[in-house]
């Protein structure tokens, strides 16, 4: 929204300052030309489902050439032990003011990865924009930070707060904080994975301003994890010393040292294990200085983190499998590596596509690092992904091109029957953007047809703020956020945000969620141009299909802000088929400083949200 707000608003909502345009943000283009042609990189033309070429030694037979030591080009700093701390620090400070402003950096083309290999360090990493932290260990431990990781209200013009600390990630690592305690005050799309915080963890900025975060996962804090202002988060197989604070939705699964299950007050909800969940593949560096990327195995009902009893159950894939995409490659010269068998590494940078990547292997692997960025041009999709197993996408930002794309995430094929189910693809930290940057437009941002697909931590965002000329009801359009249409898919940590149609359609059978963030469209410019269908006002944030009999989901919450047009309503945030097999637990809705409503939770249950910023509680349906 393109307002500041008074003190007085602020301080009437507990949870959340509305997001705003902070005025205007500079452009940068990035084109890309080809580096490598196609010809150069072996084997085209993989079939969907076909088993991966091997050659006698158990590796990809096409996929050939490829260095065990890439050159991950200039956006990523490798620091070693040896190196001078001051030298470490210095480049980590340069990075960290290039990326730290929220006007400047938000959306802006810079990215930048921190990998520390193996050893102990005495540096403090401010993390700003577009930033990947992790180390280069096989475990946590293997990197030892006597500092901090830090995420904090950075700038002036915040206000003290941390709505807009999007898209940075901190991962494998273990940090013993200067002062006691380690602080990531963050908001969507800021991912802290397979950490050992030596003492507390804070999740709220130091002023105490508001954050609308989050997710933790595979993580172990000694201390006390402290969330205070944080307007929601999730905390999935990990072991805190004590839990402490929480505004309207905080979930835990599988997590020890968890609060018990109160909500809605305190608004806590906690199940014992988490069904089925994977931790990220990570790249690591062996004793012999090669690189390799780690796949972690599938945990069924799990507790704890991976890694807690010891090196986390999996297998290792060579760099030598690894085709690493950085600035210049095309689609042409990415596709035609996925064809031959490599599986993709995707160093930071913005990455226009002419063509829509095909993901057809069993088993691949796509991993970026530092916000790497797939634009589709005139019209394409982004990415498909094949129907077939064990596909891993990971640590990717898609932006929508300013031609609408029909989806930009396209998971396995519409009207697939095949079981997944002991090797499910896996969504992690993947990321959607519509507007803010450019003026983009996609109808659905991510579609799930493959069954049993796991989605963990995705944020789909309609941006509310942004560069200007990029926002507005008709400038970034797009439908749905998420359409999942494969059967027992799990999303653990779903945030979805702004689309002007149904948030989440769900049509598969015999699927979760654990953790849901919503907020409606701001911009609803009448409720005449914004009714799902005849009598019904408004459109759901998560509709259940109607011809879907299986289906459960805990921690759902839902806001409105009607900011252009106050008196809009939505009949109610949640849409489901009434029959027993369809439950719902720890449900929310809130409307934002009361501007319009939302009649119900879900279906006609559920009050009239109040004016107060309160919000509207259902322990559970039916």
């Amino acid at each position: 929204m393109d307002r500041t707000f008074g003190q007085s608003v602020r301080g009437r909502l507990p949870g959340r300052l509305l997001r705003g345009r902070r005025g205007p943000v500079a452009a940068v283009a990035l084109t890309a030309a080809g580096l490598l042609t196609a010809a150069g990189l072996g084997i085209p033309g993989a079939a969907a489902g076909a088993d991966r070429p091997l050659a006698g030694n158990g590796t990809q037979a096409g996929c050939t050439g490829q260095p065990a030591q890439p050159d991950f080009g200039p956006n990523v700093h490798v620091f070693d032990p040896s190196m001078p701390a001051d030298t470490i620090q210095a480049q980590l400070d340069k990075d960290f003011n290039a990326q730290k402003d929220t006007q400047t950096a938000q959306f802006s083309e810079g990215r930048v990865a921190h990998l520390f290999k193996p050893g102990t360090y005495g540096v403090h990493d401010n993390v700003g924009y577009y930033t990947s932290v992790a180390g280069l260990g096989k475990n946590p431990d293997d990197v030892q930070i006597n500092g901090d990781i830090t995420v904090d209200a950075f700038n002036p013009s915040d206000q003290g707060s941390a709505l807009q600390n999007f898209w940075r990630s901190a991962e494998n690592m273990a940090v013993t904080p200067s002062s006691g305690n380690d602080r990531w005050a963050v908001s969507q799309a800021a991912p802290f994975r397979r950490m050992d915080i030596k003492g507390g963890l804070q999740l709220f900025p130091a002023s105490y301003g508001y954050a609308s975060g989050g997710y933790l996962a595979d993580t172990r804090v000694s201390g006390q994890a402290a969330s205070i202002s944080q307007q929601q988060w999730y905390t999935r197989d990990s072991a805190l010393g004590s839990w402490d604070g929480g505004v309207w939705n905080m979930v835990f699964s599988g997590t020890s040292g968890a609060p018990a299950n109160t909500f809605p007050s305190p608004p806590e909800t906690t199940l014992d294990t988490t069904p089925v969940s994977r931790d990220v593949p990570y790249l690591y560096v062996d004793s012999s200085g090669n690189y390799q990327v780690f796949r972690p195995a599938l945990r069924t009902n799990a507790s704890g983190p991976s890694w807690a009893n010891g090196d986390t159950p999996g297998d290792s894939v060579p760099m030598t499998q690894f085709y690493v995409v950085k600035s210049g490659d095309t689609a042409d010269t990415i596709n035609n590596a996925l064809s031959s068998g490599c599986n993709l590494f995707f160093t930071p940078g913005t990455y226009h596509l002419d063509k829509t990547l095909n993901v057809t292997w069993p088993d691949t692997v796509v991993l970026g690092v530092g916000y790497p960025t797939l634009v589709p041009d005139n019209g394409v999709d982004a990415m498909h992904v094949a129907d077939v197993d064990g596909v891993r996408v990971k640590g990717l930002l898609f932006d929508a091109g300013t031609a609408n794309s029909k989806s930009l995430l396209t998971v396995g094929d519409e009207g697939g029957s095949a079981d997944h189910s002991k090797d499910p693809a896996t969504l992690q930290d993947v990321f959607f953007r519509v507007g803010g940057q450019i003026a983009g437009k996609a109808t659905t941002s991510l579609v799930v047809n493959s069954n049993n697909t796991i989605i963990d931590h995705v944020w789909a965002w309609r941006a509310d703020h942004g560069n200007p000329g990029t926002v507005g009801w008709t400038t970034n359009t797009a439908d749905t956020g998420v359409l999942v249409n494969g059967d027992n898919v799990e999303a653990t940590g779903l945030f979805v945000e702004h689309y002007q149609k149904f948030q989440v359609i769900w049509n598969g059978q015999g699927g979760k969620t654990i953790f849901f963030q919503n907020e409606m469209p701001y911009d609803v410019p009448d409720q005449g141009s914004w009714n799902s269908a005849p009598g019904v006002t408004g459109y759901a944030a998560y509709k259940v299909g109607d011809n879907v009999t299986s289906h459960e989901a805990w921690g759902l919450g839902s806001y409105c802000f009607f900011d252009t047009n106050p008196a809009v309503a939505s009949a109610h945030a949640f849409e489901v088929p009434q029959n027993a097999g369809v439950k719902l637990h720890s449900l929310l809705t809130v409307s934002l400083n009361h501007r319009g409503t939302i009649t119900h939770v879900v279906n006609d249950t559920g009050d009239v949200t109040p004016d107060g910023t309160k919000p509207v509680n259902v322990t559970s349906y039916p």
